[in-house]
């Protein structure tokens, strides 16, 4: 098939079956991220006897490389072929998966998860460009619209696909299942998705190795630091080496010809306030998925299905109303659709905190609100990003997005997982709190004191509310830095019909 030129008219009706296969993909893949969540007790119980840094490691292992080669994979994709990219990111996302499902260590299992890793950064940017390039530009608004909303179903399916083949198999089904899924969305991909033109450009291999770098090295700090503790050699350098790196990358974007990332296109209010307004929806979100699969199953004793269906109350207001999110905009503006979408995220994730041991329609009703605020969130900071760049660089844009979602995700899992740990073992009972080694985990606790059941877990949910409102704190603060500065951007950019910046305004990179 011909490459299709830049600016070309595409066919309308091919862009209806590329947008389905693209949000399927994208499913998989942020999906993922939710499922294995699911599986966390049963990781925990396992042969592999994590501890509790370990099991955090398993979750955001996969989430770690996503969100840190994401932006260059959309750069590859955009030099190399999307489709071709795509698709080898799909067969690399299924290897990853069969090296997890057969991993008989924790050592094998995190390479496993770190390729699967990589094929998911090759997938979701590519996707978007994939996108961009089979719809016609005023169909665009509408497809990304749909395409946001599979990035936040994505998370409820994970959740309730993973319940479902987790109660019927073990946490090596799971992994099972998804790479026989990516093996039927790469044949989809191969027959659906148009292929488009290339661009000339080299791949930023330093930047991208001090990106990966810088972002490892914080995780390190924040995973490591409860067990280590904040004050430990290991934390603090891993802090000190963050910032270095951080600083090192900047450096370097700046003067190679062809960053992976420039960062003077930050200059941009429009686009930086945006790309934190994305990592803070997907902080949010992503938090709490990984508490929300271990509450329901420990503090309230569902089943891991029950745990997965648990969630569904938040996918409702994606399914219904995310259609009627770009008319919204464009009746009361970016800033004001950001602001109720923090507002109802933020009190979500805090009403959820005092509903833990409530009845669980009072715990459903917390899972709608936030989902009302990922539905206003997502779809509007995605129209805005993908306003901010031209459509040649289509790439750049998906890996933008994908990595400032992913990010948010990784930072997510590590820092609500992180204080979830601490206020679990500050509540145990005083006979396991004297404990050398402290348990840090329900399984381990649970193993040296089988009649604490019930202190036990009465200590997970303290840790988890606290979690909770942590997360809530963290949402409603850095959200009115992103109102603020969407709203510095509403005043002094050109517009677009929608409301939407005009791409023209951000800087050339």
């Amino acid at each position: 098939m011909a490459p299709i030129p830049e600016g070309a008219p595409r066919p309308a009706r091919r862009s209806g079956p590329v947008l389905a296969c693209v949000s399927v993909c994208t499913a998989l893949v942020v999906g993922f991220v939710a499922a294995i969540n699911l599986a966390v007790p049963q990781l925990a119980a396992s042969s592999l006897k994590p501890t509790s840094s370990n099991l955090l490691w398993i979750v955001d292992a996969y989430v770690v490389i996503f969100a840190c080669l994401v932006i260059p994979a959309g750069a590859a994709g955009d030099k190399l072929g999307r489709k071709g990219v795509l698709m080898a990111g799909l067969g690399v996302f299924a290897f990853g998966a069969v090296v997890s499902a057969m991993a008989p260590n924790v050592a094998i299992m995190l390479i496993g998860r770190a390729i699967t890793g990589l094929g998911a950064a090759c997938v979701l940017p590519n996707c978007v460009g994939v996108l961009l390039h089979a719809t016609a530009p005023e169909r665009r608004p509408h497809a990304l619209a749909v395409w946001a909303a599979a990035t936040g179903i994505g998370g409820v399916v994970g959740n309730v696909g993973g319940g479902a083949v987790l109660s019927t198999g073990s946490w090596r089904t799971l992994f099972e299942a998804v790479a026989l899924i990516a093996a039927c969305c790469l044949a989809w991909v191969a027959r659906s998705a148009p292929r488009s033109a290339r661009l000339e450009r080299t791949l930023d291999l330093p930047g991208t190795l001090l990106f990966v770098a810088a972002f490892v090295a914080l995780l390190i700090g924040i995973i490591e630091g409860p067990e280590l503790g904040w004050d430990s050699t290991v934390v603090l350098i891993a802090f000190a080496c963050s910032v270095l790196l951080s600083l090192c990358w900047v450096r370097v974007e700046l003067r190679v010809p062809h960053p992976m990332l420039d960062p003077r296109l930050f200059r941009s209010v429009a686009l930086s306030s945006a790309s934190l307004g994305m990592t803070l929806t997907f902080f949010g979100s992503f938090g709490l998925f990984y508490v929300n699969a271990s509450l329901l199953q420990y503090g309230r004793g569902f089943s891991v299905l029950q745990a997965g269906l648990g969630v569904i109350p938040l996918t409702v207001p994606l399914l219904v109303g995310t259609r009627y999110v770009p008319g919204l905009i464009r009746r009361i503006g970016i800033p004001a659709t950001l602001s109720a979408a923090f507002a109802l995220t933020g009190a979500g994730l805090l009403g959820l905190s005092y509903a833990s041991t409530m009845a669980y329609p009072v715990y459903a009703a917390g899972l709608f609100v936030i989902g009302l605020g990922i539905m206003l969130a997502a779809p509007c900071l995605t129209a805005q990003i993908a306003s901010a760049l031209p459509v040649e660089r289509a790439g750049i844009t998906g890996g933008l997005q994908s990595a400032t979602r992913e990010l948010g995700s990784a930072l997510g899992v590590a820092v609500v997982g992180t204080i979830l740990t601490a206020g679990f073992t500050r509540h145990l009972p005083a006979d396991l709190s004297r404990h050398a080694p402290l348990p840090r985990t329900v399984q381990e606790a649970l193993t040296l004191a089988p009649a604490d059941h019930t202190a036990v877990t009465e200590a997970f949910t303290h840790g988890a509310n606290t979690a909770l409102r942590a997360a809530a704190l963290v949402v409603l603060l850095a959200g009115t830095l992103v109102v603020a500065g969407a709203r510095r951007a509403h005043r002094t950019a050109p517009q677009q019909p929608g409301g939407l910046t005009s791409p023209d305004s951000a800087p050339a990179s």
